[in-house]
């Protein structure tokens, strides 16, 4: 199985008739995801690529097409509004990609989100792909296929990377989902985690994490108690010197907290390996499901 996107994910774009927008939505259409509207304000009533209606807002959208996810591709200064607009048009899932969103737009996004029980992935992340059935945002559909292995991350290029390095090695994932980095996204790992709990199909899952916060701890504790199957660790940013913020707004450590070593002594406190590097993380999730 997969958790939150497959083939019946019907999907609508908000910034559609952007550079970014129509790349990504190309992209993801020749994929096989449902891409049925786009959403500009302004541009109601075209056909995007003479196939792909186009709305001037996210409800007409869903009462006209019955989409019940939301992709975005906006500039910064609107995209907290857009993820709200998708929210009450009443679709399920949200992955926005967008960066450099403030933190104090996505303080008024996150609890307004939840409270609607919308799954929001992102924001500044590359989102997620249900390998052999659809993709959603941004990530290289080429590099993976359908298999057992379950994969959420903060990083999107070492997303790519474990993905590729099992892909090559003759083993695919049921669905890969990259939350994003910064301060506040809508779904951490905790989330992630229980779905995958969850679904018969994920024999094992990968976690990929950076320095900063203290997420990674956080779902070291709730794998412990609440998840019975492999679960494989990565911590980027074993170099990282202190008080240096590296990639992501969220990555910085404050002293020895937040720091990789630190990450990784959590994992492996509660009985989780942590790979060194993206092969040996693969190598370590094969052997999980061996």
């Amino acid at each position: 199985m997969s958790i939150l996107l497959d083939e019946t994910t019907r999907v609508l774009v908000q910034g559609i008739t952007g550079s970014e927008g129509t790349f990504h939505a190309k992209r993801n259409l020749a994929y096989g995801t449902k891409v049925v509207a786009g959403v500009t304000p302004g541009k109601g009533g075209q056909k995007w690529e003479d196939q792909v209606p186009v709305f001037d807002t996210c409800q007409d959208a869903v009462d006209e097409t019955g989409a019940n996810a939301s992709l975005i591709f906006v500039p910064a200064r609107f995209a907290a509004d857009a993820i709200l607009e998708a929210a009450d048009a009443g679709v399920g899932l949200i992955a926005c990609i967008t960066e450099g969103i403030p933190a104090l737009d996505m303080a008024r996004v996150y609890p307004y989100v939840r409270a609607k029980g919308v799954a929001l992935i992102g924001p500044n992340c590359p989102g997620l792909i249900s390998p052999g059935k659809a993709n959603m945002g941004i990530i290289p559909g080429e590099i993976t296929g359908a298999g057992p292995i379950g994969l959420v991350s903060r990083s999107g290029t070492l997303t790519y990377q474990v993905m590729y390095e099992m892909f090559t090695r003759g083993v695919g994932q049921s669905t890969c989902i990259g939350i994003g980095g910064d301060p506040i996204v809508g779904s951490n790992f905790i989330d992630v985690l229980g779905r995958f709990a969850e679904d018969t199909e994920t024999k094992a899952v990968v976690l990929i994490g950076e320095i900063g916060g203290d997420e990674e701890e956080r779902a070291a504790s709730f794998v412990k108690e609440n998840v019975d199957k492999p679960v494989v660790a990565y911590v980027a940013g074993f170099t990282a010197p202190p008080g240096k913020r590296m990639g992501h707004a969220g990555a910085i450590v404050s002293g020895s907290k937040g720091t990789a070593q630190a990450k990784a002594e959590a994992f492996e406190s509660m009985g989780i390996r942590v790979g060194r590097n993206p092969t040996e993380v693969a190598e370590l999730a094969i052997a999980s499901i061996a």
